[in-house]
């Protein structure tokens, strides 16, 4: 299992993609500030560091300066509001792997996560995921059920990989909100309702069962 550091001041993001994470098997720390993020990385046995630059004590730049210095070669992941050209160049250049301005969609940080940890992976990347008639590639962003084969959205992509990752499993509104809308999604939006019927229309209804006051299973 691989272990990720997530180094994020605001707590609400740092729980957000500490769940997804964990919910997709893999086992996260999160530390809230630039000293215990460069303690931690350089004594820690980590796969990733999810590092945000606008930490207090020590801003995000000295502690990937700090990592690379102390021959840190762990892969870093950049999570910030800077949005400008030069904090990505310097970030990038500063030893970063990857960079990431806030807003996001927990599934573009997921993938990005996948494929900076790709390289040391030694099992064989997964490229389609199946349950039962259902099959659903992963690089083509394509259904194939008994009757057809659909393209689908990103969001659609996005909610029917986390039906297939958790068969079986009833997913909340709020889950399914969090982990394809992202952390800054309005909980009173009927947005996922209308996703599920447009995805039952391309796969089939019987596929997607409605748990009454709960939520939703792939069935």
């Amino acid at each position: 299992m691989s272990r990720i550091l997530i180094a994020e001041d605001e707590q609400r993001i740092a729980s957000f993609v500490d769940k997804g994470l964990r919910a997709n098997g893999y086992s996260t720390v999160i530390v809230a500030d630039g000293d215990a993020a460069l303690a931690t990385a350089i004594t820690g046995d980590f796969d990733l560091v999810v590092l945000d630059l606008g930490l207090p004590r020590r801003d995000g730049f000295d502690v990937l300066r700090g990592m690379r210095k102390a021959n840190v070669l762990t892969p870093v992941i950049i999570l910030t509001a800077r949005d400008s050209l030069r904090d990505t160049v310097a970030g990038l250049e500063g030893g970063a792997d990857d960079y990431m301005t806030k807003p996001f969609r927990f599934e573009e940080l997921l993938a990005r996560v996948r494929l900076r940890l790709r390289t040391g992976d030694r099992t064989p990347e997964l490229t389609v995921l199946n349950h039962g008639d259902l099959s659903l590639d992963l690089r083509t962003r394509r259904v194939t059920t008994k009757q057809s084969t659909e393209d689908l959205t990103a969001r659609e992509f996005a909610l029917l990989e986390l039906f297939l990752r958790h068969p079986g499993q009833v997913l909340t509104r709020e889950q399914i909100l969090s982990h394809v809308w992202g952390y800054d999604f309005d909980p009173g939006s009927n947005v996922v309702d209308v996703y599920v019927r447009t995805l039952r229309r391309k796969i089939g209804a019987e596929h997607i069962e409605t748990v009454r006051g709960m939520g939703y299973r792939l069935s």
